[in-house]
């Protein structure tokens, strides 16, 4: 009894009740799976509702909210897609964004996954913008079959950003002087601790260039609009519903549930009942019902340079 209590103590604690009963209540933050609640309609068929909410990152873990340690945007993005993949009652899936975008490499592997997730399920996706979605957003959005938008979204800023913080002023007023070590002129490229010269600021230039040429190709290819149209309306400007409707890079202006019933024509489905997943201690009782939102900035708490699709104005 005295090996097994103090081996439990050492994640959490121990409560004795009578008849040398013992319950466990952990002190450590432990990761809940994921649970379905069913939010509207009936049936056996589902239509799934996932939010991408926040600043799209790779970081492992979100922030402490509510006291419960989170998944990040990714990794809890990809968990809810394999739950919904081993789940052949799952036959449509609404993607209800509401991001500014994030970083290029988060926002490119989360269309991978959602590409991916189509393909090998064949679940029609349909991409719902709520507030905004735009940028990294609005390019992970060019994966579903369909993209819609509430009458007052914005969407688009299509681009690249970098941003740098330069630190040489506040380092001479106190007296700090950087000392640097390297095997090349270019190796400290983008440091925080020196200005930027010239040159360097070209090869940054190209570095956006060429993402930027990535991401309107990507515009192109699944709008099915020509490449020159593509470049006018990607000068980093954000669109409202109507404007983006408009010029092609949306399909419909509509609300939440107008976006449910296209998924589940395009699933060929009669009846279905609407799910979300959520974690113990979550409450959702319809489908505008959020998840705690998701702000850990990633990317852009890094002082030094960073590529990324996001519109921060």
């Amino acid at each position: 009894m005295k090996s097994l209590a103090l081996a439990a103590m050492l994640s959490g604690v121990l409560v004795l009740f009578p008849g040398c009963t013992l319950v466990k209540v952990s002190l450590t933050e432990e990761v809940q799976p994921l649970q379905e609640q069913v939010i509207a309609g009936s049936g056996k068929d589902k239509v799934l509702v996932l939010d991408l909410t926040g600043v799209i990152t790779a970081a492992e873990s979100a922030p402490k909210m509510a006291d419960q340690k989170r998944p990040g945007l990714l990794p809890g993005i990809r968990e809810a897609l394999d739950r919904a993949k081993g789940d052949p009652r799952v036959k449509a899936l609404v993607l209800r964004i509401n991001s500014p975008g994030g970083g290029v490499t988060a926002s490119d592997t989360l269309y991978h996954e959602l590409k991916r997730f189509r393909k090998e399920t064949n679940i029609p996706i349909v991409a719902h913008i709520m507030d905004v979605g735009a940028s990294g957003a609005y390019y992970a959005a060019l994966a579903a079959d369909a993209i819609t938008a509430q009458p007052t979204s914005v969407t688009g800023s299509i681009g690249v950003i970098m941003y740098r913080v330069d630190a040489t002023g506040l380092l001479q007023k106190i007296g700090i002087q950087a000392a640097e070590i390297s095997s090349g002129d270019r190796k400290s490229m983008g440091s925080p601790l020196r200005p930027m010269s010239d040159d360097e600021r070209k090869l940054f230039q190209g570095v956006i260039d060429s993402l930027y040429r990535r991401f309107t190709a990507l515009v192109a290819e699944e709008r099915h609009l020509p490449g020159d149209a593509v470049r006018s309306l990607a000068d980093g400007r954000v669109f409202t519903s109507g404007e983006a409707q408009a010029a092609g890079l949306i399909d419909a202006v509509g609300y939440l549930d107008d976006a449910v019933e296209l998924a589940r024509k395009k699933a060929g489905l009669k009846e279905a009942s609407v799910i979300m997943y959520h974690r113990p201690g979550e409450f959702k009782s319809n489908i505008y019902s959020l998840s705690l939102v998701n702000i850990d900035f990633g990317e852009l708490a890094d002082p030094g340079a960073r590529f990324l699709y996001l519109w921060w104005p």
